[in-house]
């Protein structure tokens, strides 16, 4: 067995007791949280949750892009068992049979309701009479659900029909004013005056009124229930009710220093962020594709809106928290709180997601329970912090603990060949009820040495076409492989063959190696170091073994 005895620890709780659960995903979100030490943040609702909870400080995802992301975790599959790095395919379909967090609850008796953005959403455009116009640029993003089937996965994965906001149709208008003197545009920025949007609304507001509702229809009936519900923002465009931006005052931003891509590392590892460059504010700062850098004025912009964006959705979660409890229900529900991948704001002149540093990988991680059982879990009135490295394949184990229906690791790669046969359960992560159960005890628990992830490139050098930053899977020609320990970050560039769907571990194209007790920030690749030559060695071998290998009582450094 690859998961150690005490890894197990099963979960013993009174049949007739009804325990929901309530996952909370926040699209983009880095931890820009106040719980999280961000003093730039105004999240005053999320510190609530986190008084109460289990804090990850150190959660990666395994790819920094929203489909690739949300498919691994919410089927505890890493993208590689998947083979899904884009939008463009169907795990169902493509790959395996693999079952999903929410069928295995459906499964198991729990009624299951996705809200907003969990799956990729699976929309195709809409006209309507109210639209003005939409330029073809943006068109694709409707399109891309065949990652979910254009169906968030339904019906396999949901007892109820899934719910998109109806005035999601309407994201990309040219409602942007940044001052009465031009024409409103769509703009990367974007605070707004709510009544003068078209339906008086937006997406997010309508996901909230949608998910108070299903609590409200599903407060006091017998069976349990998993709700996902899924915050659009901070994902871009930045379009928020502009009253949030009185928190977050533009003197008090300033962008990481150094402000420069480093010399030392490979172009292969640089996205060009092209989904920005679509946006007519800064399509008119005529940047010069791909290294001239956003300018540090326009770049306090961004990241005075991100905050904004991030302040409202909190303001939306805690009216989705005090929902519970008006209902009665807190108590018998958990609540998980996490974001698909991070973005950078400005680290190393890049701006979004689609790279292996921490700043792409590294999201906020939140548990609530107020106990289940014996298992020794309750956190009411206290907050603990784990440092120990978590990944997000971990939910899905976790909450199938939780809820006492747990899941088996999976022992080899070829389940994956079998799943196209049958549906398949088991995870590629582990369950996180035993960290929670140590930290509430204040013991210690050995744990996993490494964090994997990774990010796939069309060629060495930037493109807008191909697209460095969403490359289809035909033409992914480099795959970034990284693993996270408590202290390093290594990452290889290797060759990859989209016909044979393996990387070729031969054909060393870069390597990044960072140390994180002398540079946080990732700005100073050591392998050129001879000193760091065998560190090198140590973590390149880790990496190719692969998780599996990762876990405690598996290869010591």
């Amino acid at each position: 067995m690859f998961l150690i005895l005490y890894l197990m620890i099963p979960i013993v709780w009174c049949a007739a007791q009804q325990h929901n659960f309530l996952l909370i995903i926040i699209d983009d979100l880095r931890p820009a949280l106040e719980c999280y030490g961000d003093k730039n943040a105004y999240t005053p609702n999320i510190n609530r949750l986190a008084k109460n909870a289990a804090i990850f400080s150190q959660a990666f995802a395994q790819q920094a892009l929203c489909a690739p992301s949300r498919n691994s975790f919410l089927t505890s599959r890493r993208p590689d068992t998947l083979q899904l790095y884009d939008f463009y395919s169907y795990w169902r379909k493509d790959v395996g049979n693999f079952t999903t967090l929410p069928q295995h609850l459906k499964n198991n008796g729990y009624v299951t309701k996705s809200i907003g953005k969990v799956f990729h959403p699976g929309l195709a455009f809409i006209n309507h009479e109210n639209v003005l116009y939409c330029t073809r640029r943006f068109h694709t993003e409707f399109f891309t659900g065949i990652s979910s089937n254009h169906s968030d996965d339904s019906p396999y994965s949901w007892t109820e029909v899934p719910f998109h906001p109806y005035t999601e149709r309407y994201k990309d208008l040219p409602v942007c004013q940044t001052n009465f003197h031009i024409p409103p545009a769509q703009n990367l920025v974007c605070p707004v005056k709510v009544s003068s949007m078209l339906n008086k609304t937006l997406p997010d507001m309508e996901i909230l009124r949608e998910a108070k509702h299903f609590l409200q229809t599903h407060a006091n009936v017998p069976t349990p229930f998993f709700l996902a519900v899924g915050f659009q923002k901070p994902h871009i465009p930045l379009k928020y009710p502009k009253r949030y931006l009185k928190h977050h005052p533009l003197r008090k931003f300033k962008l990481p220093d150094p402000y420069e891509w480093p010399e030392n590392v490979s172009s292969i590892a640089y996205n060009p962020w092209i989904d920005l460059r679509k946006r007519k504010d800064i399509e008119s700062l005529k940047l010069n594709f791909p290294w001239e850098r956003i300018p540090k004025g326009f770049g306090k912009l961004i990241m005075q809106s991100y905050y904004a964006a991030v302040s409202y959705i909190d303001d939306l979660i805690g009216k989705l928290i005090d929902q519970l409890d008006v209902l009665s229900i807190r108590k018998n529900t958990t609540i998980i709180l996490t974001s698909d991948h991070g973005w950078s704001l400005g680290e190393h002149s890049e701006w979004a997601k689609y790279s292996n540093y921490d700043v792409a990988l590294r999201v906020p991680l939140i548990i609530s329970t107020s106990g289940i059982g014996d298992t020794a879990l309750n956190l009411h009135k206290k907050q603990v912090v784990i440092d120990s490295l978590v990944e997000l394949v971990d939910i899905f184990p976790t909450i199938a603990d939780l809820a006492n229906v747990p899941i088996p690791i999976c022992q080899n790669e070829n389940e994956r060949k079998d799943a196209t046969r049958s549906e398949l359960v088991c995870s590629e992560g582990v369950s996180l009820v035993p960290l929670i159960t140590a930290a509430t005890k204040q013991e210690s628990l050995p744990w996993k040495k490494a964090a994997f992830g990774q990010y796939p490139r069309p060629s060495i050098e930037p493109s807008m076409n191909p697209n460095s930053d969403e490359p289809r899977f035909k033409q992914i020609k480099a795959m970034g492989y990284t693993l996270r320990t408590d202290k390093y970050r290594y990452t290889a560039w290797l060759k990859f063959n989209p016909q044979t769907r393996v990387p070729n571990w031969n054909r060393l194209i870069a390597e990044e190696l960072y140390d994180h007790e002398i540079d946080k920030n990732e700005n100073k690749n050591l392998v050129v170091f001879p000193r760091y030559h065998k560190l090198k060695e140590t973590l390149r071998t880790l990496l190719k073994r692969g998780w599996r290998f990762a876990l405690p009582g598996k290869m010591d450094f």
